[in-house]
């Protein structure tokens, strides 16, 4: 088994497919029309691995969740190889970052909020860490 797509509630397809594919350099792997104003929208990384599902929220209790996906906790976790290049490259394109760049143990780390709040980690790992990475 693997891990294919993690659903993130958007307030609008349109406004996050620009903001992943513009802001954060991801690619639109699907964009399927389901009807009734449903579509199946995928964006993936650029360096692969599980993709996110833009779920567009359908009531109250869905649009209550935008932004919230950690519970105000980093949820997502985007590794580069070339962490000072990824981190100019965000800062340049105007990703709102939460906090300056720092070393850890693990790497360097960078946290930063998506169009909704959600909050992510930009993450360097130092070869030979031995863990993925993780704000605290």
């Amino acid at each position: 088994m693997r891990l294919a797509s993690v659903a993130l509630v958007v307030r609008d397809y349109d406004e996050a497919i620009a903001y992943f594919v513009t802001m954060l350099g991801f690619s639109l792997v699907e964009d399927t029309d389901l009807g009734g104003g449903k579509r199946w929208v995928r964006v993936a990384a650029p360096g692969g691995g599980s993709d996110l599902l833009l779920a567009k929220a359908i009531n109250d209790e869905q649009s209550a969740a935008i932004g919230r996906a950690g519970g105000g906790r980093v949820c997502y976790f985007l590794h580069t190889d070339d962490f000072s290049s990824a981190y100019a490259t965000l800062k340049a394109r105007g990703v709102h970052f939460l906090e300056e760049p720092r070393n850890e143990p693990y790497g360097s780390v960078v946290v930063f909020a998506d169009l909704y709040g959600n909050r992510w980690d930009l993450v360097g790992l130092t070869p030979g860490a031995g863990i993925d990475g993780v704000s605290s």
